[in-house]
């Protein structure tokens, strides 16, 4: 399971365009809305969480979460309890982080980034504390995918897509997902 997260003043095309690529792959993905069922984005769109982060339990069937970036979203998200309790329950059981636009602030606020490649929106650079500032759309390094923004969202989510299913798996899903009109 992954939880993408969504915080009022979320950057929708960063949340929606992952999320629909991981379900076509075949990924249960549940939006949590921090705070309410219903998040508005930054461009004033409300999108209805599937569930509240109250009820979203933290175990051994999350293998990832999603932060968007987006103002104030990325300030929301940080200072949710329940989205840093998420980011360290990734961290002490190896799952997948992806960040986006300005969130991977809140990863490099955290000292996650310290050793790391990470990308970010233009102008949040240093917050990535410790991080080599990549040159692509997006990065991966170890368990942690960051990108730079709304118009590398495909991008992102494909990345996502490749952490998260197989190796097996990955040839198949790509295809499945591209060819899809």
């Amino acid at each position: 399971m992954i939880y993408a997260f969504l915080a009022n003043g979320f950057e929708e095309t960063e949340a929606i365009a992952p999320i629909d690529l991981l379900r076509r792959a075949g990924k249960k993905v549940v939006t949590v809305g921090i705070g309410d069922n219903v998040i508005v984005g930054s461009h004033g769109i409300p999108v209805v969480a599937d569930t509240i982060a109250q009820e979203a339990p933290l175990n051994d069937e999350l293998e990832m979460i999603i932060l968007p970036g987006g103002m104030p979203g990325t300030l929301n998200l940080e200072k949710s309890e329940y989205v840093q309790a998420a980011i360290d329950f990734c961290v002490r059981n190896n799952k997948f982080i992806g960040a986006i636009c300005a969130a991977p602030s809140i990863l490099g606020h955290k000292g996650l980034l310290k050793g790391k490649t990470a990308v970010c929106y233009t102008g949040f650079e240093e917050q990535l504390e410790g991080a080599s500032i990549g040159n692509g759309p997006v990065a991966r390094d170890g368990n942690i995918i960051t990108a730079r923004g709304a118009g590398v969202a495909v991008q992102f989510g494909l990345e996502l897509v490749a952490a998260a299913v197989s190796d097996d798996e990955s040839k198949r899903q790509f295809n499945a997902i591209l060819c899809q009109r």
